[in-house]
Order: C-alpha cells, then structure tokens, then sequence
C-alpha cells in the first residue's frame, strides 16, 4: 500500500515536471498578438483551465490523469481559437500550411506529455474517449479545411501535389482514427434499445454528428486525392515529412492510402445512415452518391 503511494506521488510528479514548460508555452499563445478572427469564449475558458492547472500544479496533490485531462482541455480549447482565425481568413496561402503543422504539433502534446510520463496505461485510460475522439477530430477537420481550400489554387496545388497529397493522406488518417476510439454496439438478445434507428447508428459506430462528418470528410478528402493527385508526382509519403511532429503520427501517416476503396467505404456507411436512421433529418447525399459513382467508373 505503501509502495503504491510512493509510485503515484512519482507520477504525480513527473507529470507536473512535464507540464511546466507546457502550460508556460500556452501562457504565451494566450499572449501573442491576434488579428479579427478566432473566439474569445474559447480562450477566456482556455485561459481558466490554464490558471486552475498552475495553482493544482503548485499544490502537488492532484492525481496526473485529472492533470492531464485539464491541459488536453485547455490544448482544445486555446487552438480552436486560433483554429477559427484561420477559417476567417481563409487559410492565407502563403502561412496556412505553417500555421496547420504547429497547430496540429500542439493537439499531439497531451499523447506526448503521456508518453513523457512513462504512463503505462493507454491514452483512452486516462483521457478517454471523448477527448481522444476530439482531438483526432481537430486534426483530421483542420486538414480538411486546409486542403479544401488548397485545392481551389491552381498554381499552388501544381506546384505542392506531394504536399497536398500528404495532407489528405494524413487528415484521412486521423478522421479513421477518430472514429476507432469507441467500439461499434454489439446488437444482441442482452441489448435492448426501444429506438431501432438509434440502434443501428450505434452498431454502425457512429455515435454523434460529428462520427458522421468524420465519415464524409473522409470520404471527400480521399475523392479529392483520387481525382487530383493521379497526375502528380509519385514521391513516397516519408520523404515529404510529417504534418505532426509526433512520433505516433508519423508512424501511422507514412503508410499510403488506398484512396478509392477508403474513400468507397466511407461514403458507403454515411450514405446508409443519411438514408436509412436519419432519412428526413437533413442530411444530404447527393454530393457523396456523385463522389461514390466516379470512385466506380474511374476505376473502370
């Protein structure tokens, strides 16, 4: 008992050590300079959860999985700010790209700081799944946006078709990711669940709007590589270095995408929910049954 004490006010430690120069360097994002866009609301409460993990990281009495959760938090909360200055100014194209990497870099720390620790328990454990699923949402979402954009300059896309095939192939990696936390519901004699429909969402693992979104996201950034990049030079995934600087990151996005037939499956299981639990909720699919069919007759 006593030996278990000793260990957790070790990790209790180490995880403090590791913070330190972590929340210093959000302080200073809080600080820099902004333009029009991002949210205020998002960086008053990233700005309090910052200041209640200084005082808790002072005291030296808080259990580091509570440390942790609050600097993830915290993490979400200050870059989405910055997130939404980028949407505001439409990725500018000469700093966008730039800007995507640091703010991804910044969204691995909180798997980082848990490898720091020398946590042995796996990141779900200790964060769990909404927030792992929000990360990888952030990630995979900023490099959709990034690469919707990115595609429209002609000039750019030309001149940067390895790059552009990296960030498809890496924001498809974290969409897929996102959407592995939870496990799909098991429908059977034990589970009972008056609504069908919402039944069959959560057999099909989608257990929010944002599960769903993954799922087209996906299926469109894929689209968009099949169609874009088939012309473009053929360089291996890690000779363009990684959006992430994280070495899980890097690990998982060096491997290529099939895009057609990760694209297909995507776009299959949305189109399934759009029409069949959630036909006459608003959700669109004409624009996925147009992307399905040409992942069909292209390969023809």
């Amino acid at each position: 008992m006593a030996e278990a004490g000793v260990a957790e006010a070790g990790a209790a430690g180490a995880a403090v050590s590791a913070l330190r120069p972590r929340l210093a360097a959000l302080g200073r994002r809080l600080a820099a300079p902004r333009g029009a866009g991002g949210d205020d609301t998002f960086l008053a409460k990233g700005s309090a959860t910052l200041d209640t993990l200084k005082d808790l990281c002072n005291e030296g009495k808080e259990h580091p999985s509570t440390l942790l959760q609050l600097y993830t938090q915290a993490v979400l909360d200050i870059t989405y700010s910055e997130e939404s200055q980028l949407v505001d100014e439409d990725f500018p194209e000469e700093s966008s790209l730039q800007k995507v990497k640091e703010l991804i870099s910044v969204l691995s720390e909180p798997e980082d700081l848990l490898r720091e620790c020398s946590i042995n328990e796996e990141p779900i454990n200790i964060l769990g799944a909404e927030l792992l699923e929000c990360l990888y949402w952030r990630k995979g979402a900023l490099l959709y946006m990034h690469c919707h954009t990115a595609k429209e300059r002609s000039e750019w896309l030309q001149e940067n078709i390895a790059i552009f095939k990296k960030c498809l192939n890496d924001g498809v990696h974290y969409l897929m990711k996102m959407l592995s936390f939870r496990c799909p519901l098991q429908l059977n004699e034990d589970v009972s669940l008056q609504d069908k429909d919402t039944a069959k969402l959560l057999s099909e693992g989608i257990f929010s709007d944002t599960h769903l979104l993954a799922m087209m996201y996906s299926g469109e950034m894929c689209y968009w590589g099949l169609r874009l990049c088939r012309e473009g030079r053929q360089e291996s995934l890690e000779t363009i270095g990684c959006i992430s600087n994280s070495d899980l990151g890097c690990r998982s996005q060096s491997v290529p995408l099939d895009f057609r037939e990760t694209g297909k499956n995507m776009l299959m299981k949305y189109v399934a929910a759009c029409e069949g639990p959630l036909r006459g909720r608003g959700w669109n699919t004409t624009t996925a049954k147009e992307m399905l069919c040409y992942f069909v007759t292209s390969h023809n």
